[in-house]
């Protein structure tokens, strides 16, 4: 599900909802709970979650978390990551490799939110350990932070 927002270069894409209650004397009280992840198209990309009693109200919260914990990412030609990496939270693990032109993003749901939100066009991803959404995000992001340019640095 993606939803452009008003005014801003951002797309947004919602990763998952869950319904989640809380027992009280008279029953079951449900709200809702959203992982939404936005990005820029070119190199920025953020995620967040929102918790409300109404899912649109959940996923705008969401939205504007992600917007606000935007991180910059080191792409290869505006298409690919520079090389292989690992990113790790928990017991997700996620392997992010380059790939030719042409390949297309090779990627199971919550990575592959970020990283055609982030940019990326061509690359080969694994998912091992959990497929959590929550965790998958976070080492999917925990790898392109590890990236390093493709540049040489000016200080050297």
């Amino acid at each position: 599900m993606e939803a452009q927002t008003q005014g801003s270069e951002f797309q947004e894409r919602v990763v998952s909802i869950k319904r989640v209650a809380k027992v009280v004397k008279g029953g079951r009280r449900f709200s809702f709970s959203a992982l939404v992840v936005a990005g820029s198209g070119n190199g920025q990309v953020g995620f967040g979650t929102g918790k409300a009693g109404e899912v649109p109200e959940a996923i705008g919260k969401a939205g504007r978390i992600a917007k606000k914990a935007m991180a910059s990412v080191n792409l290869k030609d505006g298409r690919t990551i520079s090389h292989e990496v690992v990113g790790r939270f928990g017991a997700a693990k996620v392997i992010l490799m380059p790939a030719a032109p042409g390949t297309g993003v090779i990627a199971g749901g919550p990575v592959r939110a970020v990283l055609e939100t982030v940019g990326v066009k061509d690359i080969l991803t694994k998912c091992v350990g959990t497929t959590n959404p929550h965790n998958a995000v976070r080492a999917t992001m925990d790898g392109l932070l590890q990236l390093m340019s493709a540049k040489p640095s000016q200080s050297e």
